[in-house]
């Protein structure tokens, strides 16, 4: 028996859901449906097994094609009521643990689905052939996909590749031994108390200043979209973990206001740090060398609150980069598992990592 999460359940809704339509609408950058913006679907391709290539063209019904040999055909009708159903078993789910759809996986054992999410190389989770209905053109394009049906998920995964180390200037003796046994209590456990750490270091007439990343490949990805693309970062993340700013929109003004840069135009970090946001969302990794290149080519899919699945491809990329600006936050992962939060001392001078994670809010 299958069993996912919400969000996993959420890609077999989306397939089941475009099937039904027929199409894919576009989104504004406040998730709004635009009803005049929509992609004529020409068939969902899936590949749960390497060569076992699966093709499912709508219509009135939906013709099923395995290794381009036609096995069914089923009315459209089927995929809509499916759809309806899977979507109410994920909003009924109050839990945000693995679950399963009995009658769910019995539909996709008749079409040929197998499996909860197709395997992938890139960060498509969906591949389809479109049409574009101004050009005529019909690109084969991968989207990722997210859903507000469940947890909120995140955009940038934290690790020990998405540190900033910054080195810590001070006059204080005991600042090291003193900001170290600095702890929070949750759960009836002691947790590393970064904020708490910095508080004192400023509180002693101390000051943070971004010396480098922990991981080169992440600094490398970074100079593709910009060469201060890791000092602005890097300044965003002391606004987050010293004066308690999440919100990436409200750190875009706060750079704003600060012009750490000194930009003549200060509209460039918002335009830079949506392209670094797109950038992640598309395909970059930290720890793997990017080619400045998107990987799902198509773009973003988000399953909204109330089930619809709306789109941000790559024609509507504005909407998307502001969607990515208005709908992120940062977030503390955990210290000890991404060896962060400690002040510490190397060739004579005191340092201090912090780490980036990047959450939907």
């Amino acid at each position: 028996m299958l069993k996912g999460n919400k969000g996993e359940w959420s890609e077999i809704y989306v397939l089941l859901r475009l099937l039904a339509d027929g199409k894919i609408y576009a989104a504004d950058s406040e998730l709004n449906k635009l009803e005049d913006i929509f992609f004529p679907i020409i068939k969902i391709i899936r590949e749960e097994v390497t060569g076992e290539v699966k093709e499912y063209f709508p219509g009135r019904s939906i013709s099923i094609y395995f290794n381009g040999e036609k096995i069914k055909e089923l009315p459209f009708e089927c995929f809509d009521s499916e759809a309806q159903a899977l979507l109410s078993v994920i909003k009924d789910r109050s839990t945000t643990g693995a679950f399963s759809a009995e009658r769910t996986e019995t539909f996709m054992n008749k079409i040929l689905c197998y499996r909860l999410s197709a395997p992938a190389m890139d960060k498509s989770d969906i591949t389809m052939e479109l049409m574009d209905i101004h050009t005529g053109y019909r690109p084969k394009v991968g989207f990722s996909i997210k859903s507000e049906l469940g947890s909120l998920p995140t955009l940038l995964n934290a690790g020990k590749t998405t540190n900033f180390i910054y080195k810590v200037k001070h006059n204080y003796p005991n600042m090291l031994r003193e900001a170290n046994t600095i702890y929070r209590v949750s759960g009836g456990r002691n947790h590393t108390d970064v904020r708490g750490r910095i508080a004192k270091i400023i509180e002693e007439n101390g000051t943070l200043e971004y010396y480098d990343m922990n991981n080169q490949i992440f600094k490398d990805n970074l100079v593709l979209i910009d060469t201060s693309m890791d000092k602005i970062v890097a300044a965003t993340l002391l606004y987050f973990y010293k004066d308690g700013i999440s919100d990436c929109e409200a750190m875009v003004n706060r750079l704003e206001q600060d012009n750490p840069m000194s930009y003549g135009n200060v509209n460039a970090y918002r335009y830079k740090f949506k392209k670094f946001l797109t950038a992640v969302a598309l395909g970059m990794k930290p720890a793997t060398v990017w080619n400045g290149l998107d990987e799902a080519t198509g773009g973003y899919i988000i399953v909204t609150r109330s089930g619809d699945v709306l789109a941000y491809h790559i024609y509507n990329r504005n909407y998307f980069e502001e969607y990515l600006l208005k709908n992120t936050k940062y977030e503390t992962a955990s210290t000890s598992r991404h060896a962060f939060g400690d002040v510490y001392t190397d060739s004579g001078e005191d340092f201090i990592q912090l780490n980036l994670q990047v959450r939907f809010k």
